[in-house]
């Protein structure tokens, strides 16, 4: 399982496992743990990156319905 890590820990987490991918210096099987990591840290990001956009959208909603009120 994938430690809980920030947004931008899991990002650079990932591009070590793409370096380490793409120079092919590493054996099969150590590539396929480095590209199952690299699935569920592009995994956890999505999810971190779609509350963070749901977070956005509420907050410019209350913001909207302020001004509204204000009005």
């Amino acid at each position: 399982m994938v430690k809980k890590m920030s947004f931008e820990e899991a990002t650079g987490r990932l591009e070590e496992i793409v370096r380490g991918l793409e120079e092919g210096d590493v054996p099969l099987e150590e590539s396929i743990k480095l590209y199952e990591e690299g699935m569920k840290i592009g995994t956890m990001c999505r999810k971190m990156l779609d509350e963070a956009e749901l977070k956005i959208k509420q907050l410019s909603a209350d913001a909207e319905d302020a001004d509204d009120e204000s009005a």
